[in-house]
């Protein structure tokens, strides 16, 4: 079977998390290519396919909405890591949410020392329950550029304006949710969103492990289900 894998990461992150991903799709003779916002040093680069076969999407947290609709419509399959349509839910969780973004970024306006305090804060709470320093290399490493810290904030409003999956979602490919039981970022409401909307996905739910999915098993399992299910799909591009 003929794969072509194209992974966005989320908010705050960036390519070289996909690194493993990448080492393991090689083995079956798979082709990865990465999205990158650039929200540190890094060229921001938006991927393509190629060539014929499995075309299938990997996206982390906010990677979903990262995506132009005319690459998304064409997967033949989506693996949707800890990710959501809706990111703010209605009610109460989602007014104290609000609170939180207004608050980020406002720390991303106050300058690249309180812009980098506030990324690292939003890391260490996205690796919980592990330990930041499990965190693949990003942003931080390489230090905010200013047209990265306002790529943080452009993309931080768009966090807060999503209301369900994005243009181009496509409708008829197979779908698998990856769920972190710990996961602080996405709130438990959200997470629920995302199923309502998509109950044709399959399920799997990583039980101690947080947002960033910092899982052993995690790669071995989604390759496992492409291998198995994404054959199953038909895209619409």
């Amino acid at each position: 079977m003929a794969v072509e894998l194209i992974a966005m990461h989320g908010w705050g992150g960036d390519h070289r998390s996909w690194a493993p991903w990448d080492a393991a799709a090689a083995e079956r003779g798979w082709r990865l290519s990465c999205g990158e916002r650039g929200y540190g040093r890094q060229t921001p680069h938006q991927p393509s396919w190629g060539g014929a076969g499995e075309r299938v999407v990997l996206v982390h947290s906010l990677g979903l909405h990262l995506l132009p609709a005319v690459l998304l419509e064409q997967a033949t399959a989506v693996a949707l890591l800890a990710s959501f349509g809706r990111f703010v839910p209605p009610g109460p969780p989602g007014r104290r949410l609000q609170q939180a973004l207004r608050g980020m970024a406002a720390q991303l306006e106050a300058g690249d020392a309180a812009a980098e305090a506030m990324l690292r804060q939003f890391l260490a709470e996205a690796a919980a329950p592990a330990p930041p320093e499990w965190l693949p290399h990003g942003p931080l490493e390489d230090g905010l550029s200013s047209d990265g810290r306002q790529r943080l904030h452009d993309d931080l409003a768009l966090l807060g304006r999503t209301d369900g999956l994005p243009a181009g979602f496509p409708g008829s490919a197979r779908v698998l949710i990856v769920e972190a039981a710990e996961d602080r970022i996405v709130a438990p409401e959200s997470r629920a969103l995302l199923r309502s909307a998509l109950p044709q996905a399959e399920l799997l739910r990583l039980e101690g492990v947080g947002h960033s999915l910092l899982c052993p098993t995690l790669i071995p399992a989604v390759l496992h289900w492409i291998e198995t299910h994404a054959a199953g799909g038909h895209g619409q591009g």
